[in-house]
């Protein structure tokens, strides 16, 4: 235990203050168990020390999951005796790597009532289909990639406010025109397009970068998505093939039997692969409008989660058209409903159509569609239905 403690004391204090993430000041820590869920990469580990470093006046003791005093422990016995000596907030790294921990948590949450627990586990992982039942007891919580936003800030010191959709789509000439008195948007986008999606990227390291992100959609596939559902090695292998198809054909409309034919996987296996690798944050899909959402149904469209992905698996086959549309889904999927209209290229909650392209771009597919908006690629400022593009990277 003792050991323990000089460990958790000495990443806290070793951590950096400096950048916060934008889950940071939305967590209501009033609440006495929080999941933080997230892929590798996003910061979830540095967002749970900085959080103890928010509490420093609490007794706080904070563990990774996969260390080998669980070889002979307990997590229970662990917070049992944490509690006990006075410990007041318990900080949990990657849960989904400690076999029931759903099971000992509710039963910490019962047992241990002046016991604050924050968690984080991988995106991958429903902490509502754990064991044990967690849905009365945790607030749940996503951290996504960096936003341009985010970018910007961690790696160009520019500090920029978030806008919310709203304010986008009737202030966006305003807030454009008053951000580019000071800064060259465009300048900065096609670096976040190619590295600016992880926050452990390095300046000047891209070629590390990208292998660096190889290893971790290795180790999402190998180790997160083995522990949660227990899927075959062979077959762990196949949702490999399946990502590296997706990668280099996005934006791609499958056709499952077709697919399935040439990953070698049934069409049930095939499904549950694309929902897996869109838990995992590795693809993002979208249905068409209207149609229901089923566990058994196939997405309409299907895209890399983020611009990055593109150029560490795609390489050479990298598309402008393609990063657009990821870069617009990726800033606005995790804040508002996106399917696929019959016209345009994005509808969000049911209400506003989005046509994405560069600046020659024409309002022809969204003529006669009301609330419809042309967002363009290349331009700094836009006018009435014109958005630029960089704008929608400012809502986190």
């Amino acid at each position: 235990m003792k050991n323990l403690f000089l460990k958790s004391a000495n990443k806290i204090r070793n951590v950096s203050n400096d950048f916060h993430r934008y889950l940071f000041d939305k967590i209501n820590y009033d609440n006495r168990l929080i999941a933080i869920l997230g892929a590798r990469g996003a910061g979830k580990t540095t967002l749970l020390l900085q959080i103890a470093n928010k509490f420093k006046k609490a007794e706080s003791l904070y563990v990774a999951l996969d260390d080998l005093l669980f070889t002979d422990n307990s997590l229970y016995s662990l917070a049992d005796e944490f509690y006990k000596t006075g410990g007041e907030l318990l900080l949990l790294d990657e849960v989904h790597k400690y076999p029931d921990w759903s099971r000992e948590i509710k039963l910490m949450y019962d047992d241990f009532p002046e016991l604050k627990i924050i968690f984080t586990s991988s995106s991958v992982l429903d902490i509502y289909k754990g064991e044990s039942d967690l849905s009365r007891r945790a607030v749940n919580y996503r951290l996504h990639e960096l936003s341009f936003r985010e970018y910007l800030h961690l790696f160009e010191q520019i500090q920029l406010p978030v806008y919310s959709l709203n304010e986008i789509l009737k202030n966006h000439d305003t807030i454009a025109h008053d951000i580019v008195q000071n800064i060259k948007p465009l300048k900065y986008l096609k670096n976040y397009y190619q590295t600016g999606a992880y926050p452990y990227y390095r300046p000047g390291r891209t070629e590390e970068y990208y292998q660096a992100l190889q290893n971790t959609i290795n180790l999402i596939l190998e180790i997160d998505i083995q522990s949660v559902k227990g899927i075959e090695y062979a077959n762990i292998a196949k949702i490999k093939r399946l990502l590296y198809v997706l990668a280099t054909n996005v934006p791609f409309i499958p056709n499952i039997s077709k697919l399935s034919q040439k990953i070698n996987i049934n069409r049930n296996l095939m499904i549950e692969a694309l929902r897996l690798l869109e838990r995992a944050e590795l693809i993002q899909t979208c249905i068409k409008t209207g149609k229901s959402i089923s566990y058994l149904n196939k997405p309409d469209k299907i895209w890399l989660h983020n611009t990055n992905l593109n150029y560490a698996i795609a390489e050479e086959s990298v598309n402008t058209g393609t990063l657009r549309e990821t870069f617009f889904l990726q800033q606005v999927s995790g804040l508002h409903q996106a399917s696929l209209p019959e016209k345009g290229d994005f509808l969000l909650n049911d209400k506003y159509t989005f046509e994405i392209g560069g600046k020659n771009k024409t309002q022809s597919q969204i003529a006669g569609i009301k609330d419809a908006f042309l967002v363009k690629d290349d331009i700094e400022t836009g006018v009435k239905i014109i958005i630029p593009l960089w704008l929608f990277g400012l809502l986190y």
